[in-house]
């Protein structure tokens, strides 16, 4: 198939970031809208966008603005598709509407303006079991794009290497591994940003996956966060030191926040943000079997080549560390 030009959103986002890589590989016409000040609280500058989205074009301008993304985005340009990697920073309900809704479809409607045909959506396995704020605005998202006649992928993945890596240096400083529970109250799939990357790019050419939401994994087993932390310790040569941190401990913080939140307004921030925390302490991170109940490693597919304890492994010989964030766990 042919090259196509190709908008993309969420660029500078590490997702983002590998997103582009992929997809410049492929000699697609990339074209980034990203903000004057991006990355984690407004770290990049213009030209740190352009050295990380190398061989893109970038355009500059406020994604939440419908006038801005028509005018400095699309430039009354004709593209062939959207590739949407966009995500609140924090997950807490203003932002998550956003972001993760509002931003979309205004989005969309320029996209559709521009004769975009195919959009690649990357959304949350997670929305899946839509309690929090950021899973019911991109499930709300999702359901305006199937609705729209454009031509769709919906790729919802499973863990992302970054948000399982925040403990290696403590174990690395001999601290123990926390764990919820037992540490076997969930797993995941955990995927890389390069196969997830290759996987949003191939959406654009692959017939088969046209018109559908699309969970996906990374290779291997699914693994629970005490495996996650006896690879750390095996991968430093050290015994296993785990501290089991009580479920019940993140119910009393989401219930002493949630009260005070409705009393004072950045505690009801603190108090989603702790509601995160809980689901992912509890849920897994893999396809949800609604007919029997529960989650399904089997039934969650799986791409790509490297394994989140490759990923440990380059870490401890020395790797730059991940970004992370702003509601990450650990």
């Amino acid at each position: 198939m042919s090259p196509q030009r190709t908008l993309v959103l969420g660029a500078t986002g590490t997702i983002g970031r590998a997103t582009v890589r992929a997809l410049v590989q492929r000699g697609h016409e990339v074209v980034c809208f990203v903000r004057p000040r991006a990355g984690v609280r407004g770290a990049l500058g213009p030209r740190d966008s352009a050295r990380l989205l190398a061989g893109a074009e970038l355009r500059y301008g406020d994604v939440r603005d419908p006038a801005a993304l028509a005018r400095d985005g699309f430039c009354g340009q004709r593209f062939d598709a959207l590739v949407s990697c966009l995500a609140s920073r924090t997950g807490v309900p203003h932002d998550a509407w956003a972001i993760d809704h509002q931003a979309q479809v205004h989005a969309l409607a320029a996209a559709r303006a521009a004769g975009v045909g195919r959009v690649v959506l990357l959304s949350a396995i997670c929305v899946q079991k839509p309690r929090l704020a950021f899973q019911q605005a991109k499930l709300a998202f999702e359901q305006v794009l199937v609705g729209s006649g454009l031509t769709y992928s919906i790729v919802r993945p499973t863990a992302f290497f970054k948000s399982l890596s925040g403990q290696v240096d403590r174990v690395r400083r001999g601290r123990p591994f926390l764990v919820f529970g037992d540490g076997t109250l969930t797993a995941c799939k955990p995927i890389s940003d390069a196969d997830l990357a290759a996987y949003l790019a191939d959406c654009l050419t692959d017939p088969g996956r046209a018109d559908r939401v699309l969970p996906i994994g990374g290779p291997g087993d699914a693994i629970t966060p005490r495996q996650q932390g006896e690879a750390l310790f095996r991968l430093l040569g050290r015994p296993p030191r785990f501290r089991q941190v009580p479920v019940a401990l993140l119910d009393a913080i989401v219930g002493v926040l949630g009260t005070a939140g409705r009393v004072l307004p950045a505690l009801a921030a603190k108090a989603e943000l702790a509601r995160i925390g809980r689901y992912y302490a509890t849920e897994s991170m893999l396809l949800w079997d609604a007919a029997a109940g529960r989650y399904s490693a089997a039934a969650t597919p799986s791409t790509g080549t490297e394994t989140l304890f490759d990923h440990y492994a380059g870490l401890l010989q020395g790797a730059a560390a991940p970004e992370r964030g702003d509601h990450a766990v650990f």
